[in-house]
C-alpha cells in the first residue's frame, strides 16, 4: 500500500461519467502519494469521439492517465506519463495514435469487468430469439391472448440443453458466457489465437470479477487455436449451434467471418452473437446467410438453405449504423447500440483493475491487463 516513501503520482482522470468521489477517496486512502485531477468529457453518439478537445497542457504533469479514448496528441505533450489505464476492454480505437505507436508508456485495459453483464446480454438475446419473444411481446402490446400452442412457430422453440456453444476468443467475456452456457446444459468449446496445451496455459491471468468466469479453464470440452483459415474452419466445423464472437479487432481478425465461414456454420443453421467489433464480420455475407435461412424457412417445409437461423449484434460496421443500412431489416437479427457492456458496476470495477495495478507498481510487481502492442491487445 501507499506510504510517504513513494514518489508522488499525478493521476489524471478523463471520463464521460460524473466524478466518482467515493472511489477517489478509496484510492487516496490506500495511496496517499496520489493527487487526482478529474475532467468530465461529454461524448457524441459514439464513445470514441469527444464533443470537446482536451487542451494539450492538461497532460503535462500527469504520471497516470485514466481514460476511455481521450489521450495526449503526441508524446511531447505528456513527458511524465508512465501508465494509461483504459476503461475499455480493447485499444484498437487508439492503435494508430503516436502514443501507441511511438512510446513505451504502459497501457492497461479494463478487460475482465464486462463478463457478467455481457454474458447476460448474450443469453438474453439468444433466448429472445429461440423463444420468439418479439411475437409474444407484440401480443401483449395489442392486448391479445394469442394462439398459444396453436401458433406453429411456438412449437419450434429450442432449449439449450445439449446444444454446442462455441466461444471464438476465450477471454474473460467468453469464459463467463461459457460458465452460464454450461449451467444451462450446453457443451462448450473454445478457440484462442495461440495454443493452450497445458493446464497452466488455460488459466485466466487477467482481472476476474469474483464468482464469475472460468479461472482455471476447465469448462471447455475441447480447445482449438490459430489465426489461419484452416484452423478457423476446423473449429467452425465442430457441429456448432451457437457461436459467440469475442475476439479483439486486429489486422488478422478483420472480416474473420465471411462467406466461407458462414457457409460452414450454415450446415447446422447456427445462431451467432457478436459482442466484439463489427468489422470482424463481413456484414454483406451475414445478410446473405440470414436471408438464405429465411427464404428456406423450416416452417414452410424448407431446410434452412444452409443459412444462419439468427444473429444478435451489439456491434456493427459502421457505428452508429446508418438508418438506411439493410442490416436493420435482416431477418431474425437483433441489433443493439453497443450497450451490452454497460452496468451500474462498470466504473467501480474498472477502477478496481487500476487499483490492483497501483498496488503491483508500488511493490515492483508485474501489472495485469497490460496491452501487447505487437499482438494488438
Amino acid at each position: 500500500m501507499g506510504d510517504a516513501g513513494h514518489e508522488p503520482e499525478n493521476l489524471l482522470v478523463i471520463l464521460p461519467f460524473r466524478e466518482p468521489t467515493e472511489i477517489f477517496e478509496r484510492i487516496k486512502k490506500n495511496h496517499p502519494q496520489i493527487k487526482i485531477t478529474f475532467k468530465r468529457l461529454v461524448f457524441t453518439d459514439t464513445p470514441w469521439k469527444g464533443v470537446e478537445d482536451i487542451p494539450k497542457d492538461f497532460y503535462k504533469d500527469a504520471t497516470i492517465l485514466v481514460t476511455l479514448s481521450a489521450i495526449p496528441p503526441s508524446p511531447e505533450d505528456c513527458p511524465k506519463l508512465q501508465l494509461i489505464h483504459f476503461f475499455s476492454a480493447g485499444t484498437n480505437h487508439i492503435a494508430n495514435s503516436p502514443i501507441y505507436t511511438s512510446t513505451d508508456i504502459a497501457l492497461t485495459t479494463s478487460s475482465g469487468i464486462h463478463g457478467p453483464q455481457i454474458s447476460e446480454w448474450v443469453i438474453l438475446t439468444a433466448l429472445a430469439h429461440s423463444h420468439h419473444y418479439s411475437l409474444l411481446h407484440s401480443w401483449q402490446i395489442d392486448h391479445k391472448w394469442g394462439k398459444g400452442a396453436l401458433e406453429p412457430i411456438l412449437n419450434t422453440i429450442r432449449d439449450k440443453v445439449g446444444e454446442r456453444l462455441a466461444v471464438l476468443g476465450y477471454g474473460s467475456i467468453g469464459r463467463q458466457v461459457a460458465r452460464v452456457g454450461k449451467a444451462m446444459g450446453m457443451d462448450v468449446i473454445a478457440y484462442t489465437a495461440s495454443p493452450r496445451t497445458t493446464p497452466e496455459s488455460k488459466h485466466d491471468k487477467g482481472f476476474i470479477v469474483p464468482g464469475t468466469g472460468d479461472p482455471d479453464g476447465s469448462i471447455p470440452s475441447a480447445w482449438y487455436s490459430g489465426l489461419d483459415k484452416q484452423s478457423l474452419h476446423h473449429f467452425l466445423s465442430q457441429d456448432i449451434d451457437h457461436l459467440l464472437i469475442s475476439v479483439p479487432l486486429t489486422k488478422e481478425t478483420t472480416h474473420f467471418l465471411a462467406e466461407e465461414e458462414f457457409k460452414i456454420l450454415g450446415k447446422r443453421n447456427a445462431f451467432i452473437s457478436n459482442i466484439s467489433r463489427g468489422q470482424i464480420i463481413k456484414q454483406s455475407a451475414l445478410l446473405e446467410a440470414l436471408q438464405k435461412y429465411a427464404d428456406n424457412d423450416p416452417l414452410k417445409r424448407g431446410d434452412g438453405g444452409g443459412g444462419l437461423r439468427g444473429a444478435a449484434l451489439d456491434v456493427t460496421d459502421p457505428e452508429p449504423l446508418p438508418k438506411d443500412d439493410p442490416l436493420w431489416d435482416a431477418p431474425n437479427c437483433i441489433i443493439t447500440p453497443h450497450i451490452s457492456g454497460l452496468s451500474a458496476e462498470y466504473v467501480d470495477r474498472a477502477f478496481q483493475v487500476l487499483e490492483v495495478n497501483l498496488d503491483r507498481r508500488e511493490r515492483g510487481e508485474k501489472m495485469i491487463n497490460v496491452v501487447n502492442r505487437k499482438r494488438g491487445y
